[in-house]
């Protein structure tokens, strides 16, 4: 069996890197993918299904939850760009070959607003305009639900959260729990669905 997933914070295994052409915030970009990240060898369905419905960034601060090699932080960046709104967009994760993936597609597209970090990099006194995530869900429900209780109540006033979760691995039922866990203040809403996926979105009053 293998022991290094997508979530290991240092893989041992040998980086294997690969080009992927693709579209990103309505442009056609190449970047760098690497075996030992989360879908190293195309852009994830569920990632591309949250991309197509995500609104245009709000300024501010924007993390990106579980980064990977970068496609929801390079969208978001240059979606940003090209709507010339001034954001910094945190890209998070436990594993160092996607922060590090992450960063290099960022520099290879120009892109300085992206900052790549662990949880342990992130101000703790910091809030984001906007969260958006294709969140580990295969880590376990009880560190899943300890990572969201974590940083969704880390949104502004005002302030969004996006994710996308396969229906077959629980999305309407971490719908609900969401919407228990944040309690008052927050509404939490399916706003899209597509091919086996829901886009969960969480607005703060």
């Amino acid at each position: 069996m293998v022991s290094e997933h997508y979530f290991t914070e240092s893989p041992s295994s040998e980086a294997k890197s690969r080009e992927l052409n693709l579209d990103l915030a309505g442009r056609a970009v190449t970047v760098e993918t690497v075996s030992g990240t989360f879908s190293p060898t195309r852009l994830d369905l569920g990632t591309a299904v949250l991309l197509r419905h995500l609104p245009q960034p709000p300024a501010g601060d924007i993390l990106d939850l579980g980064c990977g090699w970068g496609p929801i932080a390079l969208h978001t960046a240059l979606d940003a760009q090209d709507a010339e709104v001034a954001v910094r967009v945190w890209a998070l994760d436990v594993n160092s070959r996607s922060l590090e993936t992450t960063a290099a597609n960022a520099r290879r597209l120009g892109l300085t607003t992206i900052n790549t970090v662990t949880a342990a990099d992130v101000p703790e006194d910091l809030q984001f305009a906007a969260i958006r995530s294709n969140p580990p869900i295969r880590i376990g429900k009880e560190a899943l639900h300890e990572l969201l209780e974590t940083w969704l109540p880390r949104l502004t006033p005002g302030g969004r959260a996006d994710l996308v979760v396969s229906k077959n691995l629980g999305a309407d039922s971490l719908q609900k729990w969401i919407a228990g866990m944040l309690g008052d203040g927050y509404s939490v809403t399916r706003t899209g669905s597509s091919k086996g996926f829901r886009v969960l979105t969480i607005e703060r009053d």
